[in-house]
């Protein structure tokens, strides 16, 4: 019946009336939508992961609160290695993903702490526990398998930076909506106010604060008396953000460049340090 529905609905967009033989070209785009709507795309049913750093990171993952845990919630990636995780089989998914630096576990206490993005469980495993900012964050929600609906993923840079990161849809049959890469590889540390730096007892720049996580105004935070999109604009600080990396969200209400869409996608892969 659906595939039925879909030849109806080319049909119609054809052209119709008696005795004419119109043809119209229809945009792939819009056939690739019809055809995903009408066959129930399967959703995604992977999440790979690159670590395409000269360092090792360690993965953190944060499930949202009405979607379900993925079989691990934090591991360990050395420079050039490769992870998989499997995706849910059923119902929406929404979470976040990001990488730690510096990390081991403390002689005296055993708990294992890290110098960015450390998510305060003192396990390699998260355990439902997000990050502490700065953080660059890959952000995703997933529609529900056969709903014909779309995901939506970003790169966020609302609680700072770490390390670069490009978040990809990826299928091996074509997808429907915008599908593309969204990506900070830019050096936002490089290019970090001096009162935003986060520096190593080295002194190496290794993450750069938000203005909000350093300031806590209102301001910067987009609340209270700017807590909508008309009152919360780009700031100057947020304005470095984007210039390193203008894809990702360098403020809360950064939507209109920096919100991707995807139907059809069978993963979604996540690089650290991508080189572009």
């Amino acid at each position: 019946m659906a595939v039925a529905h879909l030849i109806l609905q080319l049909i119609s967009m054809a052209g119709n009336g008696v005795g004419a033989c119109r043809v119209q070209i229809i945009p792939a785009t819009i056939f690739l939508q019809l055809l995903f709507r009408a066959l129930g795309a399967d959703g995604a049913s992977s999440f790979s992961f690159t670590n395409s750093c000269q360092y090792p990171v360690w993965v953190g993952v944060l499930h949202g609160a009405s979607s379900p845990a993925l079989a691990r919630s934090g591991f360990y990636l050395a420079p050039s290695g490769t992870y998989h995780l499997a995706a849910p089989s059923s119902g929406t998914w929404s979470g976040t993903f990001w990488a730690r630096t510096g990390c081991a576990v403390d002689s005296s206490t055993g708990r294992f702490t890290c110098a960015t993005a450390d998510c305060g469980s003192g396990d390699v495993a998260c355990n439902g526990r997000g990050p502490s900012p700065p953080v660059t964050l890959a952000e995703i929600t997933l529609a529900a398998p056969g709903s014909s609906g779309q995901d939506f993923y970003d790169v966020s840079l609302v609680d700072g930076f770490n390390v670069p990161v490009r978040l990809a849809p990826s299928s091996s049959g074509g997808g429907g909506g915008d599908c593309h890469a969204v990506s900070c590889a830019g050096d936002v540390n490089a290019a970090c106010p001096s009162d935003l730096r986060v520096v190593s007892g080295a002194g190496e720049v290794v993450a750069c604060r938000s203005a909000c996580d350093a300031y806590r105004s209102a301001r910067y935070c987009c609340t209270g008396a700017y807590g909508s999109p008309a009152a919360c604009g780009p700031t100057d600080y947020s304005q470095v953000f984007k210039a390193a990396c203008p894809a990702a969200y360098s403020y809360a209400y950064d939507d209109a460049s920096s919100t991707f869409t995807c139907f059809g996608a069978s993963s979604y892969d996540v690089t650290f340090c991508p080189r572009s």
